[in-house]
């Protein structure tokens, strides 16, 4: 098995190492985690997190969604531009994962690249440690002080997911990149009204450059648009497969569906940033 990324022990500092078996972490402290049957580490030690993670049913519908290969052309421009900015034997840290469909992409990509998955659900980490073999998945909160040493990735993913610019910038090495996407205004923009979806925030272009400002050179922005055929069971896959969930009834979310062409013509709308540490 190739080694594996640089962990640092979440309550003392130390360096992580696993076992032969890499079913156990420990550090010269003695602080011990072991992985669950699923393949992931919960590193949540204490009181955990204080943010909502995606639930059972929320990881599903995204799993059935991506699946259906709808964000695989989003999945391979970002893996594409990973691929062209950062060294072959990288480290790459997804925060944010989710299931690990974009990391994947960027690891094909990347063949001698080895990777960390962080997110705070245990149902999309369950996913994450099957599609990603060989890869530390762990259960952490982004906003606080993740469990790696300073300067020890090179690449960091952030996909529709909370941004720390300061410990990102903490763990890459200097020069190294950090890729973050996000949704554009008009992103499923037919159908976010009749699906009861939270409207998307206009100018998140420049709030992502503002709050990474301090210790990132922006060195590339683009956009990646284009048209997907959505089926009435894709429409409330992609409904609740996201914050939307939270609030959405699924009966009155099905009524509203119905009354939509079957499949519809959807827009997928993106912007990627590229970002060098300072």
């Amino acid at each position: 098995m190739p080694p594996l990324p640089p962990l640092a022990c979440p309550v003392c500092g130390g360096r992580l190492e696993p076992d032969s078996a890499r079913t156990t972490l420990t550090c010269p402290a003695g602080h011990r985690y072991d992985a669950a049957k699923q393949g992931y580490f919960n590193l949540l030690t204490g009181s955990g997190t204080k943010f909502q993670a995606d639930t059972a049913a929320m990881v599903a519908a995204r799993t059935d969604f991506l699946a259906a290969g709808h964000y695989r052309p989003l999945a391979a421009e970002l893996a594409r531009l990973a691929a062209e900015s950062a060294p072959g034997q990288a480290v790459v840290l997804d925060a944010g994962a989710g299931t690990g469909y974009y990391l994947a992409e960027v690891l094909a990509a990347l063949p001698s690249a080895t990777a960390v998955a962080l997110d705070i659900s245990k149902y999309a980490l369950r996913r994450a440690a099957r599609a990603l073999p060989g890869t530390y998945c762990l259960a952490w909160d982004v906003w606080r002080r993740l469990p790696l040493p300073d300067a020890s990735v090179d690449v960091v993913l952030n996909v529709f997911a909370p941004r720390n610019p300061a410990e990102f910038r903490r763990v890459l090495t200097p020069g190294g990149l950090l890729a973050v996407v996000t949704p554009r205004p008009e992103h499923l923009q037919e159908i976010r009204g009749a699906a009861g979806m939270l409207d998307i925030a206009g100018n998140k272009e420049g709030d992502v450059a503002a709050a990474v400002a301090p210790g990132f050179t922006p060195v590339y922005t683009g956009t990646c648009t284009y048209p997907m055929q959505l089926s009435s069971s894709d429409i409330r896959n992609v409904a609740l497969m996201g914050p939307s969930a939270r609030h959405l009834d699924e009966a009155a979310l099905r009524a509203a569906v119905a009354t939509l062409p079957d499949p519809m013509q959807v827009t997928a709308s993106f912007t990627l940033q590229l970002f060098r540490a300072e």
